[in-house]
Order: structure tokens, then C-alpha cells, then sequence
């Protein structure tokens, strides 16, 4: 078995930022599919009870968050780097991507394709964000959705202007994968001729670049044999206490994972 297992599932968008992660990197890893909704006893067992995808595994270390797993990538295998042109702006960069096209781009396809989530999708993520998901609201928000996603993927677009071949040269960032997963996300459910995705020609060929990542060397594996391989290991992370941390927190404090508001739904839940 590989020493790196990736709990996830095909239709995941921060999965696929995941993905492309271990292909930018050339790694290989274990793929266990998990369940798209609850329950997920395999996951939560090896987790304490944290039941978001994806989660990334490397012997009895657990990486929760696609932002933790990709920082920790980073620090194993700095080699090529998610930051070829350095840190800060590509940081920067790929937090306002997911920040501001993640959630109207899977709002929008769930809102129109709603046909093609697995039953009981809707019904799993209201009860876990804590809100009543209304389908008609979802329809009626469409316009301003899209009307947001242009804004945005303009300046995507803006930035590819100069005929570069990724948003900060000509080597694929953590500002690349980050950004292209909502957009992934969009040309999966709707193709690439999809409004808002149509009057951005750069941007898609920019698309095609980021998907020739590919995912590495993937193999298949069972969430029973990575529960196997938890059991049997030794963890190796090491604790590094933030002394200015303004809240206090501590290594070995227990803490609850809420989720914040915003938005219809949840889709890496």
C-alpha cells in the first residue's frame, strides 16, 4: 500500500484540487471512495468524528481541510513546488478563488441539475449546515450566481492576457488548482460553453492545461485496509505551538469544526 491515501469522492471539487495536487507532485497514493452523504463510519472512525472530504491520510497522520492537506504535501514533498513563483500572492490568490467562485458555482449546478445528485444529497447537507435548502430559492438566485462567477472569472481571464501560461507564469500554482476547481466543477455539469464560462476563451484553455496535470499514480484501495494502516503506524507530526496566537489555542485542545453560513450547500461535506 502506498504510504499516502486520499479519502474522497469522484464529483468533490476541493478533491480535485487535491488531486491535481498529487499529479502536480508526480506522487502516488491510494484512493478510498467514501460516501457522498452520511453515513460514513469508516471515515469518521479514523477522523473523530469529522466527516468533510476530502481527507488525506499518510500512515496514522490524518490531514483534514484541503488547505491543511495542501500545505502538508507541500512540506513533504517540496518538490516541484506549489509555489514556484513564492509565497504570498499564490497563498492570497487562491483563497479569494475559493472564497468567492466555489460556492455560486455549485449552487448554480445543484439549483439546475438537480437530477444529477444522489438522492438524499440535499436533504444530508441541510440537516448537516442546519438550514431548510429550498430548491426554488436556489432557481431564483441564478442570475446573480452567474452575474458573480463573470465578475470574477474576468479577472481570471485578466490575468492570462499576457499569453502566460498559468495565473502566475509558466508553471502551475496553488493559485492554479485552487482556481480551477469551481470551474472544473461548472464544465463537469454544463460543458465548456456554459454562460458564464462562454466569453472566456483564455480561461478555458487555461482549464485544458491544469486538467493535463493529471492526478499522479492512483491506485485503488479499501477504507478497512486504511484503517488497517492507521492502526499499524506510528505518527510522525510533530507539534509546533503558535506563541502569538491571539485566541490561545494549544497543541492537544480539543476543538469543534463549525460550519460557517454562507451559501445553499455543501458539496465536500
Amino acid at each position: 500500500m502506498t504510504d499516502i491515501i486520499l479519502h474522497h469522492y469522484e464529483t468533490s471539487p476541493y478533491s480535485e484540487k487535491v488531486r491535481l495536487g498529487l499529479g502536480l507532485k508526480g506522487l502516488a497514493w491510494g484512493s478510498v471512495e467514501i460516501p457522498v452523504i452520511m453515513p460514513k463510519p469508516d471515515l469518521t472512525a479514523l477522523t473523530g468524528g469529522y466527516r468533510k472530504t476530502p481527507v488525506l491520510q499518510i500512515g496514522a497522520d490524518i490531514y483534514c481541510d484541503s488547505q491543511l492537506i495542501m500545505r502538508e504535501l507541500e512540506r513533504r514533498h517540496p518538490t516541484p513546488s506549489f509555489y514556484p513563483a513564492g509565497h504570498g500572492a499564490a497563498d492570497a490568490l487562491a483563497w479569494w478563488a475559493e472564497k468567492t467562485t466555489f460556492s455560486p458555482a455549485v449552487s448554480i449546478a445543484f439549483a439546475k441539475r438537480p437530477d444529477a445528485l444522489p438522492e438524499g444529497f440535499l436533504e444530508d447537507r441541510a440537516k448537516f449546515s442546519g438550514r431548510n435548502i429550498d430548491p426554488a430559492a436556489m432557481m431564483a438566485a441564478v442570475p446573480n450566481l452567474l452575474d458573480q462567477l463573470r465578475a470574477h472569472f474576468d479577472w481570471l481571464n485578466q490575468m492570462l492576457i499576457d499569453e502566460r501560461s498559468f495565473l502566475q507564469g509558466s508553471a502551475a500554482s496553488l493559485a492554479d488548482l485552487a482556481a480551477y476547481h469551481p470551474i472544473w466543477f461548472l464544465k463537469q455539469n454544463f460543458g465548456p460553453t456554459a454562460v458564464p464560462l462562454d466569453g472566456f476563451p483564455r480561461l478555458l484553455s487555461w482549464t485544458e492545461r491544469i486538467a493535463a496535470i493529471g492526478h499522479g499514480r492512483r491506485s485503488p484501495t479499501t477504507s478497512k485496509k486504511a484503517l488497517d494502516a492507521a492502526r499499524d503506524a506510528t505518527s510522525i507530526a510533530s507539534v509546533i505551538p503558535d506563541l502569538r496566537d491571539p485566541i490561545g489555542r494549544k497543541p492537544g485542545q480539543t476543538v469543534t469544526v463549525t460550519f460557517p453560513r454562507a451559501g445553499f450547500v455543501v458539496m465536500s461535506a
